[in-house]
């Protein structure tokens, strides 16, 4: 009976201390990344490295994602409770009913971009003219191309653009195939240029198209039931990305650290692009992005990616959990 009684002490004694060191770990979060941990997705491992998540009082769980839209859906079905995602397609994603709202974008443009090799001397959207472009049917990339020849007065009769497979994309602007591709300046450009070719990256936000980029999202009715909770688990992952950007070097070791799968070096040349995108033009702190360029974005979205015109802008994302003095751009 003794032996009994102790047992059942030491059980509840391990309870206690089982809740204790959970409660001491913080409220559990879980947030779902755009895709595979890399460069455009470090401030999340480096804030977590710092431990300002723990100091904040939460015990964040990171996952990679499957893309933009995968994770904008598992926010809005409540599988993950943060989302890192492209605004529009958690903007598109609300447009179907879903309650997900945008809270804090981090690259406050996209990384799309018209590359092409430097000896091509294609310097601008005019120089496309005549020009062989190639594309992957059915990307935002793709579809925004429209907005980018209205937006430099181009006939897009007089480009000759070309859909290509994926898998051979990069390969036929390295084989000369043709004279430029439209993708992402942190994942094509970077591919080409580990081939030891030399590139040059047009931006979309450079050239009219100044879309908002990957965004922190999150359900309306959970910000409604613990808005302190969003409030804090912004600022930390802000002041994680303020760390990542000035110490590149430090972010890449927390993603490997976290992610071992992941290649350092790669990361590393990630970051050259990616710090390009962390302030828009104009932007004065990380996560604000100026209202023109939202303005510009819902103009974008509902002339070419068929955004409905019923709802106002400011439906799609809230500055109302953003610290009252986040990191500065400059």
């Amino acid at each position: 009976m003794l032996r009994r009684t102790l047992l059942t002490a030491a059980a509840v004694l391990a309870l206690g201390t089982s809740g204790a060191l959970a409660q001491a770990g913080g409220k559990p979060m879980k947030i779902t990344l755009n895709f595979l941990a890399a460069a455009p997705n470090a401030g999340f491992m480096m804030a977590k490295q710092m431990g300002l998540y723990e100091k904040a009082g939460i015990n964040l769980t990171i996952e990679e994602g499957k893309g933009s839209g995968t994770t904008a859906q598992m926010v809005a079905t409540g599988q993950s409770d943060v989302g890192f995602a492209d605004a529009p397609a958690a903007m598109q994603l609300r447009t179907k009913g879903a309650p997900v709202k945008i809270v804090a974008p981090v690259l406050q443009t996209n990384g799309f971009a018209i590359i092409s090799l430097e000896e091509s001397g294609i310097a601008s959207p005019k120089d496309l003219v005549g020009k062989k472009l190639a594309v992957q049917p059915g990307t935002a990339q793709t579809i925004l191309l429209d907005a980018i020849l209205a937006s430099n007065q181009i006939d897009k009769s007089k480009v000759d653009v070309i859909n290509i497979d994926p898998g051979a994309f990069v390969g036929a602007l390295l084989e000369k195939k043709v004279d430029a591709i439209l993708g992402g300046a942190d994942f094509h450009s970077i591919q080409i240029r580990e081939r030891g070719f030399k590139v040059r990256d047009m931006f979309y936000r450079d050239v009219g198209v100044p879309t908002v980029g990957l965004s922190i999202i999150a359900r309306d009715d959970k910000i409604k039931a613990d808005a302190d909770l969003y409030k804090k688990f912004i600022e930390a992952s802000l002041q994680g990305w303020d760390a990542a950007r000035k110490n590149p070097d430090a972010a890449a070791d927390a993603v490997v650290a976290q992610f071992p799968a992941v290649k350092k070096a790669q990361v590393l040349a990630q970051f050259e692009v990616v710090n390009k995108l962390l302030c828009a033009p104009g932007a004065t702190a990380l996560g604000k992005v100026p209202e023109k360029n939202w303005n510009t974005s819902f103009e974008l979205l509902t002339q070419y990616l068929g955004l409905p015109k019923d709802k106002p802008i400011t439906d799609y994302y809230t500055t109302e959990l953003l610290p009252a003095s986040p990191p500065a751009c400059s």
